[in-house]
């Protein structure tokens, strides 16, 4: 059963940073797309960062300030997070799915029975 575990949220101020992590476990970290999504109260899920072999994608609105990354040997995604605004407030989801290989940022890609998500880990940036 694969399973994907996030941690690292939390409350910080407006310029503040986290890092996030998600531990995968059940198979071998051999996913093709994985990739981070946020959920704010009353708002869809989008996409903020992906990465499919060793390529990273980010969301307009975090570029330059989130930085996705993974560590094969450890089975673990991270996002980390510098200069957080208010507007970063949300909740947090890694995803992976195991074999389509493009478009790695849209939700679309993750909702087949080939994709996992993780619970989520809260992001709180207060002004």
């Amino acid at each position: 059963q694969v399973q994907l575990v996030e941690s690292g949220g939390g409350s910080v101020q407006a310029g503040g940073s986290l890092r996030l992590s998600c531990t995968a476990s059940g198979y071998t970290f051999s996913a093709e797309c994985m990739g981070w999504f946020r959920q704010a109260p009353g708002k869809e899920r989008e996409g903020v960062a992906s990465i499919y072999r060793g390529i990273t994608d980010y969301a307009d609105s975090v570029k330059g300030r989130f930085t996705i990354s993974q560590d094969n040997a450890k089975n673990t995604l991270y996002l980390r997070m510098n200069s957080l605004k208010p507007e970063d407030t949300a909740m947090y989801y890694c995803a992976a799915e195991m074999k389509r290989g493009y478009w790695c940022l849209s939700l679309s890609t993750y909702e087949d029975e080939d994709a996992y998500w993780g619970q989520g880990t809260q992001v709180t940036v207060s002004s």
